[in-house]
């Protein structure tokens, strides 16, 4: 009998976990009741009630894994963490929100079953604020056509991974994944299944805007080269700016010497404006930067705290 694991991340979920966990094993029970399943839920550090929910439903069910991490480490280390230590012939990585539909669980195990490697959800309407769903799609247009791999549009990591890429997964070492990137870079034999994302069922979307930003620049400088070649094109316009700026003041000031009397104000907006270029382009190079020491420094993905249900046979 095969088996497939569901690997679900959550943080504050407090009013989410009994209800998820008892649809996929509903979903076990009936429609996909000739395979053996895992269903791990890997925790980062929650301070709610989410542990406590967590160790009852895995003490009622031995078939429901549990990882506390020791502390938050993160949206994108802690999931992939957790699909490298499922067990199954196939993982299933998905948010513990329902925003990831379980009903397209079926589907993603039927095209497995064709002998997809990875089969993964994209959304191709969302019911989120449209505003935001508008910047995604402005987000993925410039990842897409500025970067040497083929990023999905509005996937979001939710998929089935078969065994054979969670095994690349671990061999990668890398200490600051993006499992979306790795998938576009490394992905084979992927099909595409299109949803309309619903709204959260409970609760709030823990992603604030420091981590979306964060999440951006991962992918820009980790994916793209977009950031330092925008540094170096503002760099020759500014320079080739300020060149016939300079040169027309100069000239300017040589025909009309016994008129001209500009005082300062040209040379303190070029400093302005040429200060303001300079500190932009820094930040860019600082993302990179940053990119480049995380994967030196070669961190733990996650520091676990406890685990609960892995010795059970």
């Amino acid at each position: 009998m095969k088996k497939i694991s569901i690997c679900i991340a959550c943080y504050n979920e407090s009013g989410n976990i009994k209800p998820i966990s008892e649809a996929i094993t509903a979903l076990f029970s009936n429609e996909l009741k000739k395979y053996d399943y895992e269903l791990l839920f890997i925790d980062n550090a929650s301070s709610d009630s989410t542990i406590d929910e967590l160790r009852e439903i895995s003490s009622k069910n031995k078939k429901i894994k549990v990882i506390l991490n020791a502390k938050n480490f993160g949206a994108y280390n802690s999931p992939y963490y957790g699909l490298l230590q499922t067990t199954g012939d196939c993982s299933i990585l998905m948010a513990c929100d329902f925003q990831d539909p379980v009903e397209l669980l079926p589907k993603f195990v039927e095209e497995w079953e064709k002998g997809y490697k990875i089969v993964v959800g994209v959304k191709n309407k969302s019911k989120e604020n449209p505003i935001i769903y508008a910047i995604r799609s402005f987000y993925y247009y410039l990842v897409k056509h500025f970067s040497n791999v083929d990023i999905i549009s509005h996937y979001t990591s939710f998929g089935l991974y078969d065994k054979s890429f969670i095994n690349l997964l671990a061999s990668l070492d890398d200490s600051t994944p993006f499992l979306r990137g790795i998938v576009a870079e490394f992905g084979y034999d992927i099909q595409k299944v299109y949803f309309e994302q619903p709204k959260r069922k409970v609760g709030k979307s823990h992603h604030s805007l420091s981590q979306l930003y964060s999440a951006a620049m991962l992918s820009f400088t980790t994916y793209t080269t977009l950031g330092l070649r925008i540094v170096t094109l503002f760099g020759f316009i500014v320079a080739l700016f300020s060149f016939i700026i300079g040169a027309t003041y100069l000239i300017y000031k040589i025909t009309h010497w016994y008129t001209f009397s500009a005082g300062m104000a040209p040379v303190l907006i070029g400093i302005f404006f040429l200060g303001s270029i300079i500190l932009v382009s820094l930040g860019f190079v600082g993302e990179y930067v940053i990119s480049i020491n995380k994967r030196l420094m070669n961190r733990p993905l996650v520091i676990e705290k406890e685990r609960i249900n892995f010795n059970d046979k």
